[in-house]
């Protein structure tokens, strides 16, 4: 019996109301995606990953959609690696999984933290649903091992079995020199020898290069996880089985994305590229402390992007705000404060920390951009952003990060009551958690503001 959920409408329902709508036209506030620069993102990485010829599971969690996924996976993928962060999401998912199974694809689903034991049952349900191999989950604590016992008797077979490993992010997971944590390790194998578990090899997730702001900066990021990755096999390499391959699985968008610069880069990069390079092929061909290891990379947020990723500068070919960032919340001016009610103008936007969430961005003091297409005349330097947050609606007044005089005379906000405009997120994952489906453009084609398609979230734990 499926656990009760929030309901949403049905995706027929919301079709027929919002197709061929205008995104300025609809109920407010409403969230957008554009596909065609979603698809040029994730085709790009993925372009990046093969040239490497490295492995990538692709986190759901940031659209949480089963049309998302399918833009990530790409066409004709029979090696399906996913992330979810929560079983809502596997279980929204579970028709493309099972299409992408039945076409030949093999199915690996990763829960994306330390297995908590209320969702054991439930985890190995949708396993058995999908088959051999389709589950692995994160272990950092000897308590969770009885776990994989259970998952195993529910599925029908071991889960397969990452340690998590903390490379200094500090969410999750044990240090290098402690992973053998009361004698964690050992007992994993023993599990794998009696056919309890499969274990896949080394996880970390470090957010480090989210307050980066140089492409050099996010590839040192990804060569520091992975050599904190090796390192915790090398302190522990009497422990594991030499005849094993084990995966050394690591990323978070910044400095994943930075690996296109390793087949797209300017020459003032090649030092940091030449480093880079060196690292992956210690994991892929240098048989560290003799083990044969492979490298598998995974990221989420590259697909949409927001004001924070663009803000890490992760990539040296990148455009601005507003050619790059896929997702947008469109909303509406409630009022204008352009005639001294104000220290300095100000407008009032009708969304709020319920709308766009409240994520601080480390480039400026705001919680998002207003799109230029709202106020086109402005000058390069002048920036809207929304700067106070409430509930239900929020302050915008100009970006003042560049003003030397905090009390400098900024001109008026050219914007009017009733007009719609679009604010772009600090944080995707957070903003598009907000609401229960997307209203989806296609910049490529015909009219941008056309809304072409709607996405129905997964929604719930």
């Amino acid at each position: 019996m499926a656990i009760p959920q929030r309901s949403t409408p049905s995706q027929d329902e919301l079709k027929r109301f919002f197709f061929g709508k205008n995104i300025h036209d609809v109920p407010k506030p409403a969230v957008i995606i554009d596909r065609a620069k979603m698809q040029r993102h994730c085709d790009s990485l993925r372009q990046a990953i093969d040239a490497l010829q490295v492995g990538f599971r692709t986190h759901v969690k940031t659209h949480k959609t089963r049309e998302g996924a399918r833009l990530q996976v790409g066409e004709n993928n029979k090696d399906i690696k996913l992330v979810v962060s929560t079983i809502a999401e596997l279980e929204h998912l579970l028709p493309l999984l099972k299409e992408l199974r039945d076409a030949g694809a093999s199915i690996d689903v990763l829960y994306g933290i330390p297995l908590p034991g209320s969702q054991g049952k439930r985890l190995a349900e949708l396993g058995r649903r999908l088959g051999q191999g389709s589950i692995s989950v994160m272990i950092d604590h000897p308590a969770q091992l009885g776990l994989l016992r259970q998952f195993r008797d529910n599925a029908g077979f071991p889960a397969g079995v990452f340690l998590k490993i903390d490379t200094g992010y500090h969410r999750a997971g044990l240090p290098p020199a402690g992973v053998n944590k009361d004698d964690l390790v050992p007992r994993i194998m023993q599990l794998e020898s009696e056919g309890q578990a499969f274990l896949h090899g080394l996880y970390s997730h470090s957010s480090l290069s989210y307050s980066d702001s140089t492409p050099e900066e996010a590839m040192a990021n990804l060569e520091g996880e992975i050599h904190g990755c090796l390192d915790a096999l090398n302190k522990n390499a009497h422990l594991f089985s030499k005849d094993k391959e084990l995966i050394i699985s690591v990323g978070a968008s910044p400095q994943v994305t930075a690996v296109e610069n390793l087949v797209d880069s300017s020459p003032a990069l090649a030092a940091n590229v030449q480093s880079l390079r060196k690292t992956i092929k210690t994991v892929t061909t240098g048989n560290p402390d003799g083990f044969r290891t492979s490298l598998e990379l995974h990221a989420g947020v590259y697909s949409l992007l927001d004001v924070q990723q663009l803000s890490t500068k992760s990539r040296a070919n990148i455009g601005n705000f507003e050619d790059e960032i896929a997702i947008s919340v469109m909303t509406e001016v409630c009022s204008v404060y352009n005639n001294g009610e104000r220290e300095q103008p100000e407008a009032l936007l009708g969304v709020g920390v319920l709308g766009l969430g409240r994520e601080p961005c480390f480039a400026y003091k705001g919680w998002g951009v207003v799109h230029r297409e709202a106020y086109p005349d402005a000058k390069p330097e002048q920036r809207l952003i929304v700067a106070r947050v409430s509930q239900e609606h929020s302050i915008v007044t100009w970006d003042s990060t560049q003003v030397q005089n905090a009390r400098e005379q900024l001109p008026r906000i050219a914007l009017d009551v009733g007009q719609s405009v679009r604010v772009l997120p600090n944080h995707a994952c957070i903003t598009g958690a907000m609401y229960g489906w997307y209203l989806v453009v296609d910049s490529s084609k015909g009219d941008p503001n056309e809304i072409v398609d709607v996405w129905v979230r997964a929604s719930g734990w």
